[in-house]
């Protein structure tokens, strides 16, 4: 629509004695009001971009960290969690921010669980970020101490996991 549309519209408007008209097209929405005084139109013209049906609105986002390890889909591991006896474990972290997922799908079972034995290179679980979902391998062998995110919770970068007793 352009400006010689809108005009004609204003002028039909006036002409028809209606009292507010409201036009809404794909890319633009003009509302035009009669005052009482002498009849005389007053436009309200508003443009808002066009958004395509059906596609979820762009939505920023903040810029993920870079990673200190060279692998993305494996995580880092750090002794830094003291055990009721004064022993070491090793914390599991996230690598990413996303959704943790304990399983592979609702109908699967576990990746793991406390008490279960790992070793190096196997998956612990699932982060999904941006509909994408990341395998979550141990870099360490082991066993699991303690889950200490619940599943389908989001997580945050350098977030613990896991916790691993090495030995």
């Amino acid at each position: 629509m352009d400006l010689r549309d809108i005009q004609n519209l204003i002028r039909f408007v006036a002409k028809s004695g209606a009292s507010e008209v409201k036009l809404e097209m794909e890319d633009i929405k003009i509302t035009i009001k009669t005052s009482g005084e002498e009849g005389r139109p007053e436009t309200v013209f508003v443009q808002q971009p066009y958004v395509a049906q059906g596609l979820p609105p762009q939505v920023p986002v903040a810029p993920i960290p870079p990673m200190p390890v060279s692998d993305p889909a494996n995580i880092v591991a750090t002794k830094e969690h003291d055990d009721e006896e004064n022993g070491k474990y090793i914390t599991i972290k996230s690598p990413i921010i996303g959704t943790f997922y304990r399983r592979q799908a609702p109908n699967k079972p576990l990746f793991v669980e406390v008490g279960d034995n790992i070793v190096q290179g196997q998956t612990l679980c699932v982060i999904e970020a941006m509909k994408l979902f990341n395998e979550i391998e141990s870099e360490v062998s082991g066993k699991i101490v303690k889950v200490l995110v619940d599943d389908a919770s989001p997580v945050e970068y350098d977030q613990p996991l896991f916790l691993v007793d090495p030995s």
